[in-house]
C-alpha cells in the first residue's frame, strides 16, 4: 500500500460495508462462493486460520460477485456526487479486499483514490485509522462510516458522517469531538426478516394436513399433530427459503420482482441471514421431534433435498421441475408418518403429477419473464426461452394425467366407501380441467406470478375454484 501523505487536498472517505452498499462483501463474496461451488466453506477453513485478511482474499478468489448489481445506498452515492461537483476529492477506503473496491469504484466512476485489504493487511479499525493518517493527515479529511468499528477512523476525521448508524453510536462520534452528520434511511428490520421467511409459501405446507383429510380420520391426536407437523414443516422451509435467497442473490438481483426480495435489495443483512438459517431449522426440529422418528427422518430428507435443489439442483435441466414435484409429494408423506395414517396409493399418484404441473407453470412464468426482457436464457437455470413452448406442453400434459388420475380414484371402491354420493365428485374433476388450462393459458401470457401457488391463493377465479371443489367434496360426503 502506498502511504504517502497527501496534505494538498481535503478529502472525503467513504467505507464500503454497510455505508456505500447496503450490503457486506465479506458476507456476499462467501455466499456467491458457496452458490458455485459446495466445498468452498471447506476450501476457505484454511485461509480463516491465516487471518481475515487471508479469509477475504481467498473469497475473492473463489466469488464472482457483478458489481452492477450490488444494493447501493443513494443517500451516500449522492451525498459523494455533491461533493465531487464541488470540486473535492473522494476515497474508497475498505476493509474489504481490494479487488471488490476496484471493481465497485469502476463501476460508479466516482472515487479518485481506492483502498483495500489485501491478503496480509485487513484494513479495518485502527489499522485503517492509521493508513489514513499516514496517507492524508489528522484532521484532513471527512470520514463516511456505520459501525463501532469506525470510531478510530471518526477520532481522526474533521467531520464525521454515520450512515444509519444508531443513537448509542451517535453519542460515541459525539463525545471525540468534531463536526457529526448524519445519512439516514432508517428501514425496520422485523419486516424485512419476515419477508424473508415467506409466511406467504407455508400455504405449500397444508398439504400436511391431506391425508388426515382425504381418509376422514378426524381425531383430535391427528387433528394436533398435523398442526404440529405444519409448524415443523413451515419453520423448516422457511429455513431454507432464506438460505435459497442467500445462495441466489446473483438470479434473484436479475430477476425484475425478485431484486426486491430482502437480501437481494439490502434491506435485510446478509449476516442476520447467515444465523436465521440455522436458527429455524434448530426451532422446526424442535416442533418435530415429538412427532417421532418417521416424521424427523421425512424432515431430515426435505432439507437434504431441498439444500441439494439450493446449491445443485436448480440448475439442471428437467431435474428441477422433478425435484420440485417431489418436494410438494414429501409434505403430503409427512402428513402420514406424523398422523401414522397410510397413504393412498391414488394419493401419491395425483399429487406427482400435479406438482409437476406446478413446477413446469413456474418454469414457464419465468421464461415468458425473460423474453419479455429481451433475455435469452433464463438466469440460474437450464433453460433457453426457446424453450417455453415445450415446458408449458410438459405443463399442460402433467395437469390433465393428473386430472386423469382424479376420475380414476373416483371411480374406486375406496371411494365409495367414504363418500355417500362419490358421483359428486366428477364435478371437482371438470373444475380442475378448468383450472390447470387457465393457469397454463395466463403464464403463457406473462400474467403469472412465478410461483403459481402464491398466485392461486390471490387469484380471485382460483378462490373461486377452491370453494367449489371444497363444496362439492362437502356435499359428496353428506348426501
Amino acid at each position: 500500500m502506498d502511504t504517502a501523505i497527501l496534505r494538498s487536498a481535503h478529502m472525503l472517505v467513504v467505507d464500503l460495508d454497510g455505508s456505500l452498499i447496503r450490503s457486506d462483501m465479506l458476507f456476499e463474496s462467501f455466499w456467491s462462493a458457496f452458490s458455485a461451488r459446495w466445498t468452498a466453506p471447506l476450501q476457505v477453513i484454511g485461509a480463516l486460520a491465516r487471518g481475515r485478511a487471508a479469509l477475504k482474499a481467498r473469497l475473492a478468489e473463489l466469488a464472482s460477485v457483478d458489481a452492477a448489481t450490488l444494493p447501493y445506498n443513494e443517500g451516500v452515492v449522492d451525498y459523494i456526487r455533491n461533493w465531487r461537483e464541488g470540486g473535492g476529492q473522494v476515497a474508497l477506503v475498505t476493509a474489504s479486499n481490494v479487488t471488490y473496491a476496484k471493481d465497485i469504484a469502476a463501476h460508479l466512476g466516482l472515487f479518485d483514490e481506492v483502498h483495500g485489504s489485501d491478503a496480509v493487511h485487513n484494513l479495518k479499525g485502527a489499522n485503517k485509522a492509521k493508513f489514513l493518517e499516514k496517507r492524508f493527515g489528522v484532521g484532513n479529511y471527512d470520514y463516511i462510516g456505520d459501525a463501532e468499528a469506525d470510531l478510530p477512523v471518526w477520532a481522526n476525521a474533521r467531520k464525521a458522517i454515520v450512515v444509519d448508524g444508531p443513537r448509542a453510536l451517535v453519542r460515541q462520534i459525539t463525545t471525540q469531538g468534531g463536526e457529526v452528520a448524519e445519512i439516514t434511511d432508517p428501514t425496520p428490520a422485523l419486516r424485512p426478516a419476515i419477508k424473508a421467511m415467506r409466511p406467504h409459501q407455508w400455504l405449500k405446507n397444508l398439504l400436511v394436513f391431506l391425508p388426515l383429510l382425504m381418509a376422514h380420520e378426524f381425531t383430535s391426536v391427528n387433528v394436533i399433530r398435523s398442526v404440529m407437523a405444519f409448524i415443523a414443516f413451515s419453520l423448516v422451509a422457511s429455513s431454507v427459503y432464506v438460505l435459497n435467497d442467500l445462495l441466489d442473490l446473483a438470479s434473484d438481483r436479475a430477476h425484475p420482482r425478485k431484486r426486491n426480495r430482502p437480501f437481494a435489495s439490502g434491506a435485510l443483512p446478509l449476516s442476520a441471514g447467515t444465523w436465521m438459517v440455522p436458527a429455524l431449522l434448530f426451532m422446526g426440529a424442535m416442533f418435530a421431534v415429538p412427532l417421532g422418528a418417521d416424521f424427523l427422518f421425512v424432515m431430515a430428507g426435505y432439507y437434504v433435498v431441498t439444500t441439494a435443489y439450493s446449491l445443485y439442483l436448480k440448475r439442471q435441466l428437467i431435474i428441477d421441475v422433478c425435484t420440485l414435484a417431489v418436494l410438494y409429494a414429501i409434505r403430503i408423506i409427512a402428513g402420514g408418518a406424523a398422523t401414522g395414517i397410510p397413504l393412498s396409493v391414488w394419493l401419491l399418484a395425483f399429487s406427482v403429477f400435479f406438482f409437476f404441473s406446478l413446477a413446469a407453470v413456474k418454469r414457464q412464468a419465468e421464461l415468458v419473464d425473460g423474453a419479455a426482457s429481451g433475455k435469452t436464457k433464463a438466469h440460474g437455470r437450464g433453460y433457453h426461452v426457446d424453450d417455453t413452448p415445450l415446458v408449458a406442453a410438459m405443463a399442460a400434459a402433467s395437469g390433465y394425467v393428473s386430472v386423469m388420475v382424479l376420475a380414476l380414484y373416483v371411480n374406486s371402491e375406496t371411494v365409495r366407501e367414504l363418500y355417500a354420493a362419490p358421483t359428486l365428485l366428477w364435478g371437482v374433476c371438470l373444475v380442475l380441467l378448468y383450472w390447470v388450462s387457465r393457469t397454463v393459458m395466463l403464464a403463457h401470457r406473462g400474467q403469472m406470478h412465478d410461483d403459481p401457488v402464491v398466485y392461486a391463493v390471490k387469484d380471485r377465479v382460483s378462490q373461486i375454484c377452491a370453494l367449489i371443489i371444497l363444496g362439492i367434496a362437502a356435499a359428496a360426503t353428506m348426501l
